[in-house]
């Protein structure tokens, strides 16, 4: 227990150690300042996305003198705003890029980009019941007794809400012919689950005050965070971008009042919609997250850069040329299809 403990701040003190480094040297490090500046930005990003934008604000509105508005929310809500309420945005930052290959574009969009990973894990208080025994080995044994309260968000809003019942589905599903658990113990671990809010962020504060045991949450927030958490099986974590994980995350599916979505190797996407009121804004925003201070961003808050940033191919002509000056253009990453058929 108390190794699982270290390992997690020993990680935060190297996430630290790497942003103050990457802060130090963001001036000056692109080339935001070219192409006319100033004015404001909406930007429409999922919850886990909070925390590399509002770190990269400060920098990106000094270099380029334009103010950022940013509205947080779960990707499924993000991209509704613009597909189903009317709303208009300069940038859309999802945790599922699948939201814009196919809710986006055509129609309210002509490119993306992926640009980042992420894994999922357990986030818990030291005083969780079972706390003392959980580890990587055995968190589903944990998780399943009868005094454990298991929070995640909402799928039909979140990606991280389908993400989590995803894991635990795929926890009953042979891999390399083992799996973790049986049909049983899932169907416990669904019997403690529980969805009290919409946004993967707002998780951490229930579970501070007790009114959540565990969570699941993105390893790019529970590695930042001061509380315990564990990292989870490559075969659960959907962390995986190769063709023998990807058909096996495929085996997880969840339905919900926004759609089917099937299981894939977690990749975040990013776009300047069509309705956008400052495109020039959000293809520099864009432009910020390819090159190497987004990167260092990105890292700092414990998620994974796709470097280069990879756009499709079938949408290339349409990707601004900032853009497309620091990315490569792409049918697939590893097993993820980009292109719509």
């Amino acid at each position: 227990m108390t190794k699982q403990r270290s390992s997690a701040t020993s990680r935060r003190s190297f996430l630290t150690a790497a942003g103050a480094t990457a802060v130090a040297g963001l001036a000056g490090c692109t080339s935001l300042a070219g192409g006319g500046g100033g004015g404001t930005m909406t930007i429409f990003h999922a919850g886990s996305l909070a925390p590399p934008f509002e770190a990269a604000e400060p920098t990106f509105e000094g270099e380029t003198d334009i103010d950022v508005n940013r509205e947080a929310k779960g990707s499924v809500a993000s991209t509704k705003k613009i597909t189903q309420q009317g709303r208009k945005a300069d940038v859309l930052g999802v945790s599922d890029f699948r939201l814009i290959r196919d809710r986006v574009v055509p129609d309210y969009g002509e490119w993306y980009a992926v640009f980042t990973t992420n894994a999922m894990s357990i986030q818990y208080r030291e005083d969780s019941p079972g706390a003392d025994d959980i580890e990587k080995g055995n968190w589903w044994e944990v998780l399943s007794r009868d005094d454990v309260t298991i929070g995640h968000s909402d799928p039909a809003v979140d990606p991280g809400g389908y993400r989590a019942v995803m894991t635990m589905q795929l926890g009953t599903k042979a891999f390399e012919r083992s799996k973790l658990y049986d049909e049983a113990t899932y169907d416990k671990l669904r019997e403690n689950s529980t969805v009290p809010t919409g946004t993967e962020t707002n998780l951490e504060g229930q579970l501070e005050s007790g009114k959540l045991d565990y969570v699941f949450y993105y390893q790019s927030i529970s590695s930042t965070s001061d509380l315990p958490y564990i990292d989870l099986q490559s075969q659960v974590d959907l962390s995986q971008a190769t063709s023998a994980y990807a058909k096996h995350y495929a085996k997880a599916e969840v339905e919900t009042e926004s759609g089917t979505f099937t299981g894939a190797p977690i990749a975040y996407g990013v776009t300047v919609p069509s309705v956008a009121e400052n495109s020039e804004a959000g293809a520099k925003w864009v432009e910020y997250f390819a090159t190497q201070p987004g990167r260092d961003v990105l890292q700092e808050k414990g998620l994974q850069p796709v470097d280069p940033i990879v756009v499709p191919a079938g949408g290339a002509d349409a990707v601004p040329q900032r853009v497309m000056e620091n990315a490569e253009a792409k049918q697939s990453l590893g097993p993820l299809r980009l292109n719509q058929e």
